[in-house]
């Protein structure tokens, strides 16, 4: 059993390039500071095979869907990635592909703790956890140029961190301006009922570890128990307890899986009342014991 969280971190994906940097070194970089995917998605499908998902991402990712398809989950919501779309991933998303084409072509960036982090935009202060937005031809085009900067920087003998920090706040601030135009349109069509299921399946993905109950996110949000109940429903046709313990099963499932804690400090971690208590929800909700679910995985 591994020792620790399955965090998809430097380690593992340099574990997974030097084991084939022949296939790799093309196609994919990555130092202690910074990791990129460079059209060929060979090691994104390799990390898949080796590292079963779902996978927790706890630094920045930003990239763009040059060519085929994918569909995957991003904290609990299942998004179809099609060619033209820029993509962020941030610190906390859990991330779960489900399948994608064989013509797949990635171009992006993946920034690690050690990276010289430039001063960010209101984007990437935590405030937005992911984002998936289809770009218009002169904004993809500008994110390609970046990327293609970054890529011939990063290989110069004297390789100049300072720059690619320069290069990374221009990229944030690119994606900073593209989500925040899209989300001006969506705010100004989208229909109330789905401006609030958006925010409380933000709210569930930051609180779903500790607040199990409709209840606190009613009051996050301002609205009754019963109205936010009949609004998620309507609007994804899942009640919202649903969603709450689809968040928090998925936690669970984690922490048995990938972490030596004995299950009364899971328990404990994420706010049960009791162990016994813990137990029986989790058989409610997959039909196996904690005990059962690890020792089975």
């Amino acid at each position: 059993m591994e020792k620790q969280p399955k965090l998809m971190n430097y380690a593992r994906m340099k574990g997974v390039f030097d084991a084939h940097i022949e296939q790799m070194f093309k196609y994919a970089f990555i130092n202690n500071e910074l990791g990129m995917l460079y059209g060929d998605p060979s090691m994104f499908k390799l990390i898949i095979q080796q590292h079963k998902p779902p996978f927790i991402i706890n630094d920045f990712r930003m990239g763009l869907i040059a060519k085929g398809h994918a569909v995957v989950s991003v904290n609990l919501v299942e998004k179809k990635l099609e060619p033209g779309m820029l993509l962020f991933v941030g610190p906390g998303t859990i991330l779960y592909p489900f399948s994608y084409t064989n013509d797949l072509e990635i171009y992006g960036i993946g920034l690690f703790d050690d990276f010289p982090m430039p001063q960010t935009p209101s984007t990437f202060n935590g405030q937005v956890r992911d984002f998936q937005v289809k770009a218009d031809d002169t904004d993809i085009t500008t994110a390609r140029h970046i990327i293609d900067t970054i890529w011939h920087v990063v290989h110069q003998p004297d390789y100049n961190r300072q720059t690619v920090s320069c290069l990374a706040a221009a990229m944030m601030h690119l994606y900073d301006g593209v989500y925040q135009r899209h989300t001006d349109k969506l705010q100004a069509s989208q229909s109330r009922e789905q401006t609030i299921f958006d925010r409380f399946i933000y709210l569930v993905n930051q609180y779903a570890t500790r607040e199990h109950q409709i209840r606190f996110y009613a009051e996050k949000m301002c609205l009754t128990e019963r109205y936010l109940g009949t609004v998620i429903r309507q609007a994804s046709g899942t009640t919202a307890k649903e969603w709450i313990d689809r968040a928090l099963i998925e936690h669970i499932k984690i922490e048995l899986k990938h972490s030596d804690k004995s299950i009364a400090l899971i328990s404990e971690g994420l706010n049960f009342p009791n162990p016994a208590f813990f137990s029986k929800y989790f058989k409610r909700e997959t039909g196996m014991t904690p005990g059962e679910y690890r020792q089975k995985k």
